[in-house]
């Protein structure tokens, strides 16, 4: 099992409208394409504008089984264009649970 976090640097006072959009239009393709979403957040104190979100994988094969499947399906691509202008910055971790960790998702 492993976890990927990915961590988006939004336009500042931006975010409300992208977690606006991607809860109307994103997040239901995202779930149904990538499944096991361990949580979407958004920063409060720190560094600002920013939104986290983790998503579990069996291994690097399954994420790249579904991650090619996200950007093959043409609701994602359709959205895609309505967010990215929010987006200044993204970054990506793999993070590999500790031995004591179970990790847990919504489905």
């Amino acid at each position: 099992m492993l976890v990927e976090e990915r961590i988006y640097t939004l336009q500042p006072a931006t975010a409300n409208a992208y977690l606006k959009a991607y809860e109307a239009e994103g997040m239901a393709i995202q779930k149904r394409i990538l499944g096991r979403m361990v949580g979407y957040f958004q920063t409060e104190f720190g560094e600002l504008n920013q939104v986290v979100h983790m998503w579990a994988y069996e291994d690097l094969n399954e994420r790249a089984q579904r991650r090619a499947a996200l950007f093959a399906d043409p609701g994602w691509l359709a959205y895609l264009p309505k967010v990215l202008p929010f987006i200044l910055k993204q970054e990506n971790r793999l993070l590999v649970p500790a031995p004591f960790m179970q990790v847990k998702w919504q489905d």
